[in-house]
């Protein structure tokens, strides 16, 4: 990896909670890859079709939280690679969006499976199956609450010139967020698979069971969409609205300065970036002042101003 010169900043951008929530991650593909093992083997030595099926369903979210746990690898690795112009903060919005691709596949086979099964209803072991779902739901609950701590933690970062002050706590981590969808959508689904195995089980109501697929891949793919949405809005630099108006209020607001050129981006899971083009009268408004009056958008911690 190649080395700052002696007089450049860093560029090293990554969340607060970064290194925590890639140990959380990295527990979650261990206890995944653990049940999914399982699962193949049991199946193998009982000749349950249910269980291998489940196995390899739990080999899709294993492989998914898998890269969210080499992207936290990776962007920690690569932090102060000077390859990187902002740094690797946006290599977990990468992932969560690879991630919720992903995941849009899988609902869209539960959907199909489902919907086949509901015109050709199969032969169900409701006994067999229901303690699978159970086991399963077991594993994503534990999986949930090791994703679920607190990674939204302020992160202070003193820079030299070039950059702003402070810390900013609104912001999550997309990377842990898609890896615990990712739990959410398989819980969901044993949840869902348990109920309607006990309807079928005890009621006789079969056609409850790819009826309750089908519900549970519809929202799975808007958890999808969701994803997909948010991530791809970081990695194209969508600008934050809310952002770039406390630059242009704190710019504008003394009524001797008006912003020419305004360019504010998400840089990591806690930082964000802007430039700012400025016509100023007078020359008592100059580059110092006007980092003066944007020291307060903590949000900012990669401030270019151009002066016109």
């Amino acid at each position: 990896m190649a080395t700052l010169p002696e007089f450049a900043h860093e560029h090293d951008f990554l969340g607060a909670a970064h290194d925590a929530n890639a140990r959380r991650t990295l527990w979650v593909v261990l206890l995944t890859a653990a049940m999914m093992v399982a699962e193949i083997v049991a199946g193998y030595v009982t000749g349950s079709m249910a269980l291998l099926a489940d196995g390899f369903h739990m080999a899709t979210h294993a492989g998914a939280l898998g890269v969210a746990a080499l992207a936290y690898r990776y962007a920690r690795r690569h932090s102060r690679n000077p390859a990187f112009s902002f740094g690797t903060g946006k290599v977990g919005d990468l992932a969560g969006f690879a991630s919720a691709l992903v995941l849009a596949l899988i609902a869209l086979g539960i959907g199909v499976e489902s919907a086949l099964r509901l015109f050709e209803p199969t032969a169900v072991a409701f006994g067999e199956a229901t303690a699978i779902a159970v086991v399963g739901l077991a594993v994503n609950v534990a999986s949930a609450l090791l994703l679920s701590g607190d990674h939204h933690h302020g992160h202070h970062h003193d820079h030299d010139h070039h950059h702003g002050h402070g810390h900013h706590h609104g912001h999550g981590d997309n990377n842990l967020r898609s890896a615990y969808v990712h739990v959410l959508a398989d819980a969901l689904t044993s949840v869902l698979a348990i109920a309607a195995l006990l309807a079928g089980r005890y009621l006789g109501w079969v056609w409850l069971d790819p009826v309750m697929g089908i519900v549970g891949g519809v929202v799975i793919a808007r958890w999808a969409w969701m994803l997909m949405k948010d991530t791809a809005f970081v990695l194209l630099d969508r600008t934050d609205t809310h952002i770039a108006e406390e630059v242009r209020e704190a710019v504008e607001g003394p009524g001797d300065a008006r912003i020419t050129d305004l360019h504010v981006w998400r840089l990591g899971p806690e930082a964000h970036a802007a430039i700012v083009g400025v016509a100023a009268q007078g020359s008592e408004v100059d580059t110092a002042e006007l980092r003066r009056r944007l020291a307060p958008v903590h949000e900012l911690r990669h401030l270019t101003i151009e002066r016109h």
